[in-house]
């Protein structure tokens, strides 16, 4: 039996949490759907009118009963609801500190980049014992990010993105799916996920290696003015910064044309309509590809739009930059 076992590993530390809320829910299906029926079963042959029952006096009502069978699954029913509620924004909201990992899903593959440049395609590395946040968006179609083992599971979409974590708690090497059909080879898209000590991982980290693009192909080399799709993404994304001529405008001490970047990720920034909003990636991306969907108050909206100038690569790469002013205070 187990070389045939009915459940994934439980890797994460979501695990058993979500296997425990699950294993209730099917408790609670047995009980209602097969002890409830041979109750019901058994009431109608007792009280068939061939049996000989004394219906000299009926009963019309009986508060008691009537409060009991209200009373308890109404019980269940929020017991499930605060827990599974509970479970649910403890999955969606990430630590403050956490491992950043790039994912651009496409038909049919997963693309990886990690902080230091590393990359892979339809393969994750990742640390035990430590918070793992992925960022990920579709160069195509909606796709959905699916690690059995770890029992997390994201949609992936494109033009924007979306944001999953997990702390693995055993190593070992688990499934990962596309859990969304995104196409005819949609059950080809899969990959796997290692989950190595914290030492193997840096290990592993620091390990040279060729550069795989998001295409799938190997980077041969690219003229200096370009930044090198292995350096950190930071690195890169410092590079891009300068070759598209952001710095330009985007003075860190201030007093340039467009607002200053430096501790901007994360910050609540006022806009021209009044509104606030918070620097967060999404708020970042659409930034760059749509910069005058929301304007900072006090400046004009003269930015142009680097939509279809740069790969969603590129992009992670100078979202990498842009937050990396506000981790290390650059």
């Amino acid at each position: 039996m187990r070389d045939f076992p009915l459940f994934p590993d439980q890797a994460s530390t979501f695990a058993t949490q979500v296997d425990q809320l699950y294993f209730f829910l099917v408790a609670l299906s047995l009980i209602f759907a097969g002890v409830l029926p041979f109750v019901i079963l058994y009431l109608i042959v007792r009280y068939h009118r061939s049996q000989k029952v004394d219906r000299s006096n009926p009963v019309n009502s009986n508060l008691k009963l009537e409060l009991t069978w209200t009373i308890i699954p109404l019980i269940l029913v929020m017991l499930v609801f605060f827990w599974g509620a509970f479970l649910y924004v403890q999955i969606r909201t990430p630590p403050m500190r956490t491992l950043d990992v790039y994912v651009i899903g496409k038909q049919w593959m997963w693309h990886v980049q990690h902080p230091n440049g590393k990359r892979e395609n339809n393969e994750l590395h990742v640390p035990i014992g430590q918070p793992v946040k992925l960022i990920m968006t579709s160069q195509d179609v909606i796709h959905s990010f699916y690690i059995p083992a770890f029992r997390v599971k994201q949609d992936v979409l494109p033009g924007r993105y979306t944001v999953m974590w997990f702390q693995a708690t055993k190593p070992g090497e688990y499934h990962l799916f596309c859990a969304e059909y995104c196409g005819t080879e949609h059950s080809l898209m899969i990959g796997r996920v290692v989950a190595l000590p914290l030492a193997d991982y840096e290990r592993w980290l620091a390990t040279p290696g060729p550069v795989i693009l998001p295409d799938g192909s190997i980077d041969t080399g690219r003229p200096t003015v370009v930044a090198s799709p292995g350096d950190p993404m930071a690195a890169a994304g410092a590079q891009l910064f300068t070759n598209l001529g952001c710095a330009g405008c985007h003075a860190m001490a201030g007093g340039g044309v467009g607002p200053s970047l430096k501790g901007l990720y994360g910050a609540t920034e006022k806009l021209n309509d009044g509104s606030t909003v918070t620097a967060d990636e999404n708020y970042l991306r659409e930034s760059i590809l749509n910069p005058n969907a929301k304007i900072v108050a006090g400046y004009a909206p003269v930015m142009p739009s680097y939509q279809g100038q740069i790969s969603e690569d590129q992009l992670n790469q100078l979202i990498a930059y842009i937050k990396s002013l506000a981790d290390t205070g650059n």
